[in-house]
């Protein structure tokens, strides 16, 4: 990838801390996005040497709560790294500060940045910024799919007739999966933001303040997901311990397919030791409709960082949203640039792997989220409720949607 995408620069030059200081940037422990910040660490303390940067992580479970629970007692970052889900309860709660209009003009971030990011600003003024974006599609192992001589599928009929084949095995005795389901990894976004919308219907109201998808169409996409265990058998949760269940197995060549974020191409990369791939979510043989889910995570300034710290912080972050830096995560990480400029590249498009990620963006959906944690909730524990107790996925639905129009009502309200 290193040919592929031309240098660039993002946004102004802003002054350097008049004196040493340091500053302290956290996020949450994924191995290749750890080893890649130290790196970029590095090469921003060489052009930066008055400034250091102490970058901590921690579990993803504990992640978000350590850092709710320490900005406000005037602990831990300075720069940290947050789900865009969480800005709305981070803004509100007053743990950020917005972006100097100074060095982060609105006008600039929206002409250089992809849409999908405009769901950070909060109150018209934008108060974090990514590195890289993330749209789903679908890893398949090639070796399983040449054993059972089945084409990789363009629709989700084909998807099942392929997982059929694939797979090895009864519940709960599998022995190879045909399709890895994993209600809490990123299935759950693919029910509600993605086939909700190709069978017709929409997750939620244009101003995002009220659930939508109590509807025939979001019953249909819950009806489908759910057949997937229920009716074709085609796999099972938890097939392997551990919170990434569904990617470690594919890894360990157990499952066919699975559905995942460009964020794991580098995770799948390294760790897979068979032919594998990767092609766009598919469409419904009736209607053809695309359909994806956007996400990233951002990078803010919280209320911690005053006088030379701030200035450090913003200079620090103006590196982490730079072309070059954007450039280095996607060729260490695997996730998209933010930058449409970036993105936008030929080769990029062409990319085997990257592509059918690239190709998403256009109709890639990007909910905002009030309370990230309580909202996946409702719709996790939904699914499990028809995968295992014997729901009906109307009934499912209609409890997501309570639950879930009930956290909408407590923020808005």
């Amino acid at each position: 990838m290193k040919a592929i995408l031309a240098l660039g620069l993002a946004l102004t030059v802003t002054t350097a801390a008049a004196a040493p200081v340091t500053i302290t940037y956290w996020q949450y422990d994924y191995a290749s996005k750890v080893a890649t910040m130290t790196e970029l660490i590095k090469k921003f303390q060489a052009a930066n040497p008055d400034i250091t940067v102490k970058q901590e992580t921690f579990p993803y479970d504990a992640y978000n709560q350590k850092v709710a629970s320490s900005v406000p007692a005037g602990q831990g970052p300075d720069v940290v790294n947050l789900f865009y889900g969480w800005l709305p309860q981070y803004v509100d709660s007053g743990f950020l500060q917005p972006l100097p209009a100074k060095d982060f003009p609105t006008a600039a971030i929206e002409s250089q940045f992809v849409p999908m990011i405009k769901t950070s600003k909060i109150g018209g003024q934008y108060y974090a910024l990514p590195i890289s974006v993330r749209t789903l599609a679908v890893f398949y192992n090639k070796e399983l799919f040449r054993q059972a001589r089945v084409q990789p599928p363009r629709t989700w009929e084909d998807f099942i007739a392929a997982a059929q084949k694939i797979v090895k095995g009864a519940p709960p005795r599998f022995t190879t999966l045909g399709f890895g389901i994993q209600p809490d990894g990123q299935d759950y976004h693919v029910v509600r933001e993605v086939l909700t919308r190709q069978f017709g219907g929409k997750p939620f109201s244009a101003d995002g303040k009220q659930v939508t998808y109590d509807s025939d169409a979001g019953v249909k996409a819950m009806t489908f997901y759910t057949d997937l265990l229920t009716k074709y058998k085609v796999g099972t949760p938890n097939f392997f311990p551990g919170n990434n269940s569904y990617r470690d197995a594919f890894i360990a060549g157990k499952v066919g397919m699975i559905i995942d974020g460009s964020f794991a191409v580098g995770t799948i990369k390294s760790g897979a030791k068979f032919d594998w791939g990767v092609i766009p979510l598919p469409v419904l043989k009736s209607n053809g409709v695309r359909g994806n889910f956007g996400s990233y995570w951002v990078n803010g300034i919280t209320k911690n960082a005053t006088g030379d710290k701030q200035v450090a912080a913003v200079k620090f972050l103006k590196f982490l949203t730079s072309e070059a830096t954007q450039r280095t995560w996607l060729d260490a990480v695997g996730e998209i640039p933010a930058s449409k400029n970036l993105s936008n590249d030929a080769a990029l498009r062409k990319d085997p792997v990257y592509g059918p990620f690239v190709y998403a963006l256009p109709f890639a959906s990007s909910t905002l989220f009030v309370d990230e944690s309580g909202q996946r909730k409702a719709w996790v524990d939904a699914i499990n409720s028809v995968l295992l107790q014997g729901n009906a996925p109307a009934n499912a639905v209609k409890r997501a949607a309570a639950d879930e129009q009930t956290i909408l009502n407590g923020y808005y309200k």
